[in-house]
């Protein structure tokens, strides 16, 4: 049975970072590709980055390019969002599953955690 633990978030300033944590247990991550997704109150659900099993390319939505990045390590069962440039829209409640997608789309494939929150604020 899939576990899945995100963890990392907090509050911060705008142009600030944050590397959210997230750890899969009950099946093997390295089988899978790996996305975060994010919801903020009155706003629509949002995938935020899929990254392919092996780690390599990932699609990211058009309104984080080139400020978060995706990564993993499968020998830990570990992925990672790391945050650079926040703005204050990308306050939300930050969650991670497993994923697919393509360049207009990002949708999770399996059950997530409780999920991390995410304030940007002055």
């Amino acid at each position: 049975q899939l576990h899945v633990v995100e963890s990392g978030g907090g509050l911060v300033q705008p142009g600030g970072s944050l590397r959210l944590s997230c750890v899969v247990s009950g099946l093997p991550l390295a089988d899978y590709a790996i996305g975060w997704f994010r919801q903020a109150p009155g706003k629509e659900f949002e995938g935020v980055s899929c990254l392919r099993k092996s780690g390599g390319s990932a699609l990211y939505a058009d309104s984080v390019k080139g400020r978060f990045t995706s990564s993993r390590d499968n020998a830990k069962n570990t992925a990672w969002l790391q945050m650079n440039s926040l703005k204050l829209e990308d306050t939300a409640v930050y969650r991670c599953a497993f994923c697919y997608g393509d360049i207009n789309r990002i949708v999770p494939s399996s059950t997530w955690g409780q999920g991390t929150q995410v304030t940007i604020s002055s």
